[in-house]
């Protein structure tokens, strides 16, 4: 199996990606796109991406693009089980990441932050807004947690946890204060711990 990912190291849904095809032990080649010379945008990006985002995979040339998506597919195609079969366990799952991936991310999208920063006359700076929004999240993806386990289910990596480290690492980035999620952080420290998750970090990957 040919897999390339169109990457940007920053990218939220690309670290999903990265953590995933490593947790999976699926090799992948990574095309950097550059999303602050605006390369998402050029033509050759659209034509794979019409929505002019990052991630898209290429899968024996086959075109996916959004991060769940491509998480699930890797899941119906026999993989990895990044969701468990179980039906309230998999609801769960999908709650939990939907949380971090459908409510917080939105809205501190750099673009999003952007546009906030700029139409505030100077009211509104990039920390604070993150700052604002991503404990905000946090606080219910704090309250959702109540499965026992190392991870956000039991002791297995699922589509949650893949969810889960690159929103740490943007509130971390952010300076956000994460001393109210104790049962968060918990599992994040022991995702950290896990050599997939050391080698899909941002620092790991960024061009030189």
């Amino acid at each position: 199996m040919t897999i390339t990912l169109y990457d940007y190291w920053r990218s939220s849904a690309a670290y999903r990606l990265r953590i995933a095809f490593g947790i999976a032990g699926l090799d992948y080649d990574a095309v950097p796109v550059n999303l602050l010379t605006q390369e998402h945008r050029a033509a050759e990006n659209l034509a794979r991406n019409p929505q002019g985002l990052v991630p898209t995979v290429l899968i024996d040339g086959q075109t996916l693009t959004q991060s769940l998506a491509v998480i699930e597919y890797l899941t119906d195609a026999g993989h990895y089980n990044f969701l468990p079969k179980a039906p309230l366990d998999k609801a769960y799952v999908r709650a939990l990441s939907y949380a971090i991936a459908m409510e917080i991310h939105p809205v501190c999208n750099l673009s999003v932050a952007k546009y906030a920063t700029q139409h505030s006359n100077g009211e509104i700076t990039m920390e604070s807004w993150m700052q604002q929004f991503i404990p905000k999240g946090l606080a219910g993806f704090e309250a959702m947690l109540t499965r026992n386990g190392r991870y956000c289910l039991g002791d297995t990596v699922t589509m949650a946890d893949l969810c889960l480290i690159p929103q740490i690492y943007n509130a971390t980035r952010w300076g956000g204060d994460l001393t109210a999620f104790p049962k968060t952080m918990e599992v994040f420290r022991n995702l950290e711990r896990l050599d997939a998750v050391q080698a899909a970090h941002p620092d790991k990957v960024q061009p030189a």
